[in-house]
């Protein structure tokens, strides 16, 4: 059909399917490239609708086919007059089991009944689907299409008072229209949402003094729905840039370029950007941003971001359940790192409006770091290892203010743990500590590259049992090997975890021995049961600080540097060599040509 047909001029491809058992593989296929489906039965013939709901839509589902689907009652025209019962009423039922049907219509073919609205619909329930915006069930909008047109009126509500006044509801119409609201349509607009909404409350009024409300623009949006014209709606969101999943389309979010040893981190500008959202939704000033004032602040997003692994309860939360200026910063701070782009997207979600590809800076890489001797990020990622019962939960969770359990449970996912360090002279880092389960190393280690990402790691071990001290160590050489192998070393600590018990025979004979043959520091005691934690985040951040020391050296890694430097030494040996003997040549040809000249 020509893309003059319909108002969206979109062309739309109608391709009739066999309905022969022979050619299903070929159905398949088709039903597979599709955009939308139209499913016929015969008004005249009930056990046709039967057959939608036993076949044909199972079949859909079991092929994977998940569009849009238009249920349509052919041959209107001979259906028995004496029938009573509404399409609504047939339809009902199937609607409620297959969510999948965007709606259903009659026509008639031999009478000219309906016949473009069914592919009409076809066409809108492709371009202007209802199910992201709308639950047909309880009649209400869904939250990510309430979220994102909570976004768009607070960008559209210039002077920020609450409220669309009428020259910011005719720049809204503009922008997403492009034609003005004449005055008489504004005030017929108020008053449909008026009478609707009188409002007892502040927050119910439809219209105050200063224009039309966030309630009220919800409400509009939800009766355009009602109405059947989800295409106001939809425009709304796609000149806002949103696409299909309410959220912001692909190309709006910037994406980052890191080599496997950089990381990202939020630049100044968007800190401060973030410390004045949080002093803006922290409303008491007792530097405790409450569970419902940081839904506040992510009630723009399609969802808070927080709320799954590996953000949820990553940072340290108050007495009162909430986050301090730091822990709101931390959690920040660790999605920048683990995924720029999600970070960036939520910043763009919640108002900020720099550019956002400029709100991220990549670090230098951490090989040329420890070349320079020297780190200047402000964020450090922290690798921390250690076998089942060794304390390194307990390690993780005292960093972030939890309190200390005697009960033992296993680690089954990597967890992350971001905290503010204070370092001396007023500095501030922020340290990302990422719990590597015992059984998880062997897979973290099958990659190459999964070092490059890691500033500092951190081995942690009973130091009451033997067995523990065993296994530390040899993850500590299965890590150094790997860092060898790769180019990705990295400075490794010791922490001896559990120092309020008795340590085992020969605990500091064995610890002072593998630290001296490996080149690291000896062992730091700490109790996170007694709370002595014997400063071991801030030597964390300083040893990462210097990235050229505290890095361990197996033995298979030192004859391979003793062999190299032997290889380089005699390549200098034959190099020098070679020059003297050039040296030497030029110079009897020199005395040679001498000799002839005098003779």
């Amino acid at each position: 059909m020509p893309d003059d047909f319909y108002p969206d001029r979109v062309p739309i491809t109608i391709i009739d399917t066999s309905s022969k058992v022979e050619d299903a593989g070929k159905v398949a296929e088709e039903l597979k490239r599709a955009d939308a489906v139209v499913l016929t039965y015969a008004c005249d013939r009930p056990e046709t609708l039967d057959r939608l709901s036993t076949f044909w839509l199972p079949e859909l589902r079991q092929i994977e086919v998940k569009v849009p689907v238009i249920v349509v009652g052919c041959k209107l025209d001979l259906r028995d007059e004496n029938q009573q019962v509404s399409l609504e009423q047939v339809m009902s039922p199937i609607m409620q089991q297959f969510r999948e049907i965007e709606t259903c219509i009659e026509c008639s073919a031999f009478k000219h009944i309906q016949i473009p609205e069914v592919f009409y619909y076809a066409q809108k329930a492709v371009l202007h689907p209802t199910g992201p915006l709308f639950d047909q069930e309880s009649q209400t909008l869904k939250p990510r299409c309430v979220r994102a047109l909570k976004r768009i009126f607070i960008l559209c509500d210039l002077d920020r008072d609450g409220a669309l006044s009428d020259a910011e509801l005719n720049e809204f119409q503009v922008k997403c229209f492009n034609a003005p609201l004449q005055p008489s349509e504004i005030v017929g607009v108020k008053r449909v949402v008026e009478e609707k909404l009188p409002g007892g409350g502040a927050n119910d009024m439809g219209v105050n003094d200063r224009g039309l409300t966030l309630t009220g623009f919800l409400f509009l949006h939800a009766l355009f729905i009602e109405k059947g014209r989800l295409e106001t709606t939809w425009t709304v969101l796609r000149k806002f840039g949103y696409n299909n999943d309410i959220k912001l389309s692909d190309e709006l979010i910037p994406t980052f370029k890191l080599a496997p040893d950089q990381s990202a981190e939020l630049t100044s500008e968007a800190v401060e950007y973030l410390r004045n959202i949080y002093e803006l939704f922290e409303s008491d000033g007792d530097n405790n941003l409450r569970p419902a004032e940081l839904e506040d602040i992510f009630s723009t997003a399609p969802e808070s971001p927080w709320d799954e692994p590996p953000y949820k309860d990553a940072a340290e939360k108050t007495a009162l359940g909430g986050l301090s200026a730091n822990a709101f910063l931390s959690e920040w701070a660790l999605m920048t790192l683990l995924d720029p782009s999600k970070a960036v997207e939520n910043l763009i979600y919640i108002g900020y409006s720099g550019d956002p590809s400029a709100a991220v800076c990549l670090t230098r890489r951490r090989r040329l770091d420890r070349k320079k001797q020297q780190s200047d990020r402000n964020v450090f990622h922290c690798f921390v290892f250690g076998p089942k019962k060794s304390g390194k939960s307990a390690l993780v969770n005292s960093f972030i203010g939890r309190p200390f359990y005697d009960s033992y449970a296993s680690t089954a996912e990597e967890i992350y743990a971001v905290n503010v360090v204070d370092l001396p002279g007023g500095i501030k880092k922020t340290l990302v500590l990422r719990e590597i389960p015992d059984d998880g190393v062997k897979k973290l280690l099958s990659n190459k590259q999964s070092l490059a990402s890691c500033d500092i790691a951190v081995f942690v071990y009973d130091s009451s049992d033997q067995s523990s001290w065993k296994r530390v160590t040899e993850l500590l050489v299965d890590v150094a090997s790997h860092g060898e192998d790769t180019g990705y070393e990295v400075p490794c600590l010791i922490v001896a975890a559990k120092d309020d018990l008795n340590s085992f025979p020969m605990a500091i004979q064995e610890s002072t021995r593998v630290s001296q043959d490996m080149g690291i520091e000896a062992p730091i005691p700490i109790s996170s049961k007694m709370g002595d934690t014997n400063n071991v985040f801030r030597r964390i951040v300083t040893a990462a600080e210097h990235p050229h020391l505290s890095i361990p050296e197996t033995e298979a890694g030192r004859s391979r540097k003793q062999y190299n430097r032997l290889v380089n030494h005699s390549l200098m040996f034959v190099s020098v060599g070679a020059a003297v003997a050039i040296v030497g040549l030029a110079a009897y040809r020199v005395y040679a040509a001498r000799k002839n000249s005098s003779g």
